[in-house]
């Protein structure tokens, strides 16, 4: 790691983290609840780009979660937000670089399954790439795969984990396949009904790369959508973003608190 990355990042190296989490749409509060906390703003970091999606502090936040060291990302970046995919992607390869192997991601998605409801939670089981293009494209990086097999994709023992964190906590959880999109449209009815025929339950704009990424690094990953709509052409009302934030906050306790089980039972 270069000297300038180095002193731009010598708070989260001091601390050690072991887990990284994501937090997506609608979900950053969750990282007020880690102590000691030390935020350094994307910006600061050279490489790092600016989080600009609402809802997103655009941000990593370091600290101790039930004595647990974790590095959050209070915010993401995305693909529709005009960035290359290695931007997109980066956060995730200087995660690893700091020595973190597991990796918990969050997102806000769009119900296709018509047996989901706004506000479940959806444990992420698989995904379909449908962002048009791949973070690992180019140039193979230093300690990815070329060709990593996406099959196990989203760690079974970590999937265990949620489920039992979920069962122990009395939170419903749902499972299913995550779409992703590029984005910024929200989708057509007519895509979401071809989306329900290949297979998907949920449709969002992140969250692929992302794991796509994680997996060439060879690191373990768990993923939760919070369903925060309906998908387009389900109910008979328009999508917006201030909906789906206002979803966030609806599931916000709870989603808390599956999370933090979740990191705790990782170091029982």
């Amino acid at each position: 790691m270069d000297q300038v990355l180095s002193v731009a990042l010598q708070p989260i190296i001091d601390a050690g983290p072991r887990i990284g989490i994501v937090l997506g749409s609608g979900l950053n509060n969750f990282a007020e609840e880690i102590n000691n906390a030390i935020s350094i703003p994307y910006t600061d970091i050279p490489g790092l780009k600016a989080s600009t999606a609402p809802g997103h502090r655009g941000r990593f936040v370091v600290g101790h979660l039930s004595g647990v060291p974790v590095l959050a990302m209070q915010g993401r970046l995305h693909y529709y937000e005009g960035y290359q995919m290695s931007d997109v992607v980066y956060p995730i390869r200087l995660m690893h670089r700091l020595g973190i192997r597991t990796l918990l991601l969050s997102n806000a998605a769009g119900g296709i399954n018509e047996n989901f409801s706004v506000g479940d939670l959806m444990l992420i089981k698989d995904h379909i790439n449908f962002m048009g293009t791949n973070p690992l494209i180019g140039p193979v990086q230093a300690d990815e795969l070329r060709f990593p097999d996406m099959t196990y994709g989203y760690d079974p023992g970590l999937q265990d984990i949620f489920r039992n964190a979920a069962a122990d906590l009395g939170i419903s959880l749902c499972e299913g396949v995550y779409l992703g999109t590029s984005g910024p449209s929200y989708e057509t009815p007519a895509e979401i009904r071809a989306f329900r025929s290949l297979g998907a339950d949920a449709v969002g704009m992140s969250t692929v790369p992302e794991v796509i990424t994680a997996n060439a690094l060879k690191m373990k990953v768990a993923a939760v959508s919070c369903i925060a709509n309906m998908a387009a052409g389900i109910l008979p009302e328009r999508l917006t973003e201030e909906d789906v934030l206002a979803a966030g906050k609806l599931v916000e306790k709870k989603f808390s608190a599956l999370l933090r089980r979740a990191v705790e039972s990782l170091e029982e």
